[in-house]
């Protein structure tokens, strides 16, 4: 069983803890908040000591694996600090999206957990669902062929406003996470922005990209828009059929290419996914099986080297916004 800590008690972080509390594989051991307040009512609530300092923790409790759930300025500010204490002590680490809103401080997380031979996982829990994972598989299969185009949305109501970037360093890690789980590194970035009428931030985008085996895609995100069904939609097209995947967990439908007949994937009302936690906890199960089972850190799935990709592809992004040109990434 692996000794599991929680560093950030807000929302996110207690739903990792709850699941943690549950999980066969994982004993809850500890939390932590700088927050005195929201560190003792998870404590209490959990039945495990809080902790105010992430060093004190991990020198007490010395756990085999934290989950950082910190927030900060692009809900990505505050990840590198406590990441960067626990790879130190020997832990393996399951960081909140993004990995980093700071690409100099993401690199130094992949390098260190390398360094330490560590696992540094990401919660890019939209690749985790069982649709979004038989679409992989029949692409693996050949069902889909050469890929030719993917293209992707997600719109979520966020009326926060903190950097000019939030909306596409805090959403977007997913997205593009996706998108390079079906076809590969991203290598060149074109993007357009707008304020939607009342905002300060860039809370709508358009981005097209080019993958480095020449298929092209599109993304369209906004941070302006009701959530509602779908709210995520993701297409990939190749020589031999297309996929459309909805929500990523709701329905996927294979389009064989010369063949009237679809397949069509529906979440099952009963024995499937209930909501968005369980993502969640799908993810959090993968990690666990995998650091339970001694993969190779550079092996695991949804990777800190994943995540950095991600945040490189973002920032070529924010950079062809600012300049109005195609970027390389």
């Amino acid at each position: 069983m692996l000794r599991v800590t929680v560093i950030g008690m807000g929302a996110i972080g207690n739903r990792h803890a709850a699941i943690y509390k549950a999980h066969p594989l994982a004993k809850l051991i500890g939390v932590c908040d700088i927050d005195r307040q929201r560190a003792d009512d998870a404590a209490k609530r959990l039945s495990v000591p809080a902790f105010y300092d992430t060093p004190s923790m991990l020198a007490k409790l010395e756990p085999d694996i934290c989950s950082v759930t910190t927030s900060g300025i692009e809900n990505g500010g505050d990840h590198a600090g406590p990441t960067l204490q626990a790879l130190e002590t020997g832990c393996h680490v399951l960081c909140e999206k993004p990995i980093s809103n700071d690409i100099a401080a993401a690199e130094i997380m992949v390098r260190r957990a390398a360094e330490r031979n560590r696992c540094l996982g990401v919660n890019l829990n939209h690749r985790f669902t069982p649709a979004a994972q038989l679409a992989k598989r029949w692409m693996d299969e050949g069902r889909i062929g050469r890929p030719l185009f993917i293209n992707m949305s997600m719109w979520i109501k966020n009326p926060n406003e903190t950097s000019p970037w939030f909306h596409i360093k805090s959403l977007h890690p997913h997205t593009i996470d996706v998108m390079r789980y079906y076809c590969g590194d991203i290598i060149e970035v074109h993007c357009f922005a707008m304020r939607a009428p009342g905002r300060r931030i860039w809370s709508t985008a358009q981005f097209n990209f080019r993958f480095a085996n020449d298929t092209v895609g599109s993304l369209t995100g906004s941070y302006d828009i009701e959530r509602g069904h779908p709210m995520e939609r993701c297409e990939v097209a190749g020589l031999e059929g297309r996929f459309v995947l909805d929500d990523m967990f709701r329905e996927l439908t294979l389009y064989p290419a010369g063949n009237l007949e679809k397949t069509v994937y529906t979440n099952p009302l009963f024995g499937g996914m209930r909501d968005f936690t369980d993502t969640f906890r799908n993810r959090i199960d993968t990690f666990l099986q995998q650091v339970g089972q001694g993969v190779a850190p550079a092996a695991i799935d949804g990777s800190g080297a994943d995540g950095l990709a991600a945040q490189k592809v973002l920032a070529a992004a924010i950079r062809s916004i600012e300049t109005n040109t195609v970027v390389h990434v």
